[in-house]
């Protein structure tokens, strides 16, 4: 049979049938309610690393390889959910950490209204989106949000998005619509107008920290290290 072949599976549901339906959905909610751009909404989380990527430098072009300082450890990955209106407006923080135990000190500095949450595998889950959910809804109270003048609320058909609870807090603070499965990073517009700026600035300005104190860091990871050895 040499018009066989064995080939893997692709799962892709960003096609014109899925996109359209989404959007006649969207259009159909925003017929009923009305929605101004300051009521409108998206939801998404992104993974923030505490070793940053390095980025870009320019070296001649007879070079074989081009050296950047770069952190000696390994690093977390910490969760970061956020809502980001049309308006450009966004609601407080809500950083998911790697630990069991969520300790006050680790928000300090952090910007007013940062709710803070912890969970061993750092993703997001129905209980912690949960928690943001009542975050999200307490937030929304400033602009007014009830049965009445509802905020419209687009996200992903995670299942840690999805349990009822959620939904029914969402029904009655708000309307839920969710985007076509395996589609949120085309039609995400957190993910394609806020979460890669971001990152580009977080590593940009972990860029800059090393360098101007890599001296200060070299010796403190060194004495770091010598004080565990010693211990061992």
């Amino acid at each position: 049979h040499t018009d066989l072949s064995i080939r893997k599976p692709e799962v892709n549901t960003f096609n014109r049938y899925s996109v359209s339906l989404f959007f006649d959905n969207l259009g159909k909610v925003y017929d009923i309610y009305k929605f101004g751009f300051n009521k409108v909404y998206n939801v998404n989380e992104t993974g923030l690393t505490t070793v940053q990527k390095p980025s870009k430098i320019i070296a001649t072009k007879e070079t074989k390889q081009v050296r950047a300082i770069i952190s000696a450890e390994r690093g977390q990955l910490v969760t970061l959910a956020l809502a980001v209106s049309a308006s450009g407006n966004s609601t407080p923080r809500f950083p998911i950490f790697p630990r069991k135990n969520l300790k006050n000190v680790i928000l300090t500095k952090a910007l007013p209204g940062c709710v803070g949450v912890v969970h061993s595998s750092r993703w997001m889950t129905s209980k912690n989106f949960l928690l943001f959910i009542k975050h999200f809804v307490q937030f929304v109270q400033f602009v007014q949000c009830s049965q009445e003048q509802p905020v419209l609320l687009i996200l992903d058909n995670h299942e840690s998005h999805l349990p009822i609870p959620v939904l029914n807090i969402c029904k009655s603070n708000g309307v839920a619509l969710s985007f076509p499965p395996h589609t949120s990073h085309k039609l995400q517009p957190v993910n394609r107008t806020v979460f890669g700026p971001l990152k580009r600035y977080f590593n940009r300005s972990a860029d800059g920290l090393l360098k101007s104190n890599s001296g200060q860091i070299i010796n403190v990871q060194s004495k770091f290290r010598k004080k565990h050895f010693l211990t061992l």
